[in-house]
Order: structure tokens, then sequence, then C-alpha cells
């Protein structure tokens, strides 16, 4: 899920507070897939890229694109958190009004079943997912590192201005890195349908977790945002050792602080000398 988030600031600067409502989306374009054309959800998570893709570039071109365009760089940062913040309530309220508030789930036959590994159980939902979730983020990874649109996008996120001046068209860059940020969370959604209940309101228990995770790897970093989202999931687990399940998220946040003390750049991040 964070990968997405941090492909959108790392390219673009913008902190999109929509994320998890995109996700959301997608958790109800795979539970469509699943219920209506007895589509597989993990394949349904894949189906759901192109769509979203498409619909994160036309947000950008429609609504950001039009914050982003140069002046006071405070003003353009308040004017993305209100606009991020705003379309976050539009697609909540919305999708409520729509589809109403009901939970819905999709039913696997793997959803219950579990691999056996000596004395642990992995249940094969999660599993499936964290491996998927794992190709597509080797996949950014590869896309980013080893073609020609990769080095374009790091360069109009490192120096837009420079990157101006070696015929590289920023504006389409970040619209092509908001795109494949949307499409990226909305196929987390999807892999996240496999085993959790679809509702409006579920971006409010992951938009956290996902910045945290960000932060924890290190900002802009996709290697550091997928080790950061493990980072969560681990301490999780081991929260709940010792805690109740309504307090799982402590250790979280206080592994959080202990990163940001000791490594304020985050595991992954670079930090600025001053000159």
């Amino acid at each position: 899920m964070s990968i997405g988030l941090a492909l959108i600031f790392g390219v673009m600067r913008v902190v999109n507070f929509a994320q998890g409502d995109f996700m959301m989306l997608g958790m109800y374009l795979t539970y469509w897939y699943a219920v209506s054309g007895a589509v597989d959800p993990l394949l349904g998570a894949l189906l759901t890229i192109p769509p979203f893709f498409a619909l994160g570039w036309l947000v950008h071109r429609g609504l950001l694109a039009r914050v982003t365009g140069g002046g006071d760089p405070q003003r353009q940062m308040d004017a993305q958190l209100i606009l991020t913040l705003g379309l976050s309530l539009v697609i909540t309220n919305a999708v409520t009004m729509i589809l109403t508030p009901t939970p819905r789930g999709i039913r696997t036959a793997y959803a219950t079943e579990a691999f056996t590994l000596g004395p642990i159980l992995l249940n094969q939902a999660r599993s499936y997912a964290f491996v998927m979730a794992l190709v597509l983020a080797a996949a950014v990874y590869a896309l980013l590192t080893r073609t020609d649109v990769g080095r374009a996008l790091r360069a109009a996120a490192d120096d837009p201005e420079a990157a101006t001046y070696q015929a590289i068209d920023v504006r389409a860059m970040h619209g092509l890195a908001f795109g494949a940020g949307i499409a990226l969370v909305a196929a987390a959604g999807g892999l996240l349908a496999t085993y959790y209940p679809i509702e409006p309101t579920v971006a409010v228990n992951f938009i956290v977790l996902m910045f945290v995770a960000v932060v924890l790897g290190g900002l802009g970093s996709i290697p550091g945002a997928f080790v950061g989202g493990l980072v969560i999931g681990l301490v999780q687990s081991l929260t709940l050792l010792v805690l109740p399940f309504q307090l799982q998220n402590t250790g979280v946040f206080v592994a959080f602080l202990l990163v940001l003390y000791l490594r304020p750049q985050g595991l992954f991040g670079r930090r600025l000398r001053a000159v």
C-alpha cells in the first residue's frame, strides 16, 4: 500500500490524503469482478491497475496540475493538502451513499486455509497477497532503475528544472507518477479484499499506517516503503503477544518514534547535509 504513496511523494512532493480511499475503491472493484464475473480476486487485483492508472492520471490532469503549476511553494503545498483531503471526503461519502455502509466480503477457497511450516501456520490468502505485493514492488523498482521512463521520473523528482533542460516533460512525469501510485494502491486494495472486510470507511484503518511506513523507510524511497510495511506487520504481530488486539498499533508508533529519534531520515532515506 505504501509504495504508491512513496512514489507520488518521491516524484511530486505531494502528500496524498486520498490514497486510502483509492485503495478502498480498488477493493470494491475487485469485489465487483469476483461477484459479477466470477474472477478470482488475486487476478481481479491485477485487473484494477489499468482503470485506476487512467483515473489517477485524470485526477492529476484535472485537479492536481492546476495547483502545482508554479508560484509560492508553501501555497502549493497547502492547496495540495486541502485538495487531497477534500477528495478523500468526497470519495468516502459518495461510496457510502451509493453502495451503503454495509460491509462486504469475498469468499474464496483459500481465505480460511493455511500453509503448514512445522509449528507455523500461514494463512493462504495473506501469503498469496504478500507474494504478489513483492512482485509488484520488484516491478516498480525495476521500472525506476532499469528503464528510460524510470530515469526520467527520477530526474523529474531530483531536479525538475534541470530535467526540463534535458527535454523531459516534468508535468507528464508527474501525471505518470500519480497514475502509477493510484494504480498500485488500488491493486493493494484488491489483494487486501481477499481477507479483509470491504466498507466505505476502511481507509481510516490504513492511511496512518501507510504514512508511517513511508516515513520509516525514508520519504520517497520505494524499497524503504516496502521494508517499512514489513516492519509494521512484524511489530503488530509481536505487540499482539503482550497487548490486546485493540492496542496492536501501540508497538508500531513506539517503533516509529524510536526510528525517527535514531535515524530521522528513515531506514533508506538520505541525510541532507548543510552547505
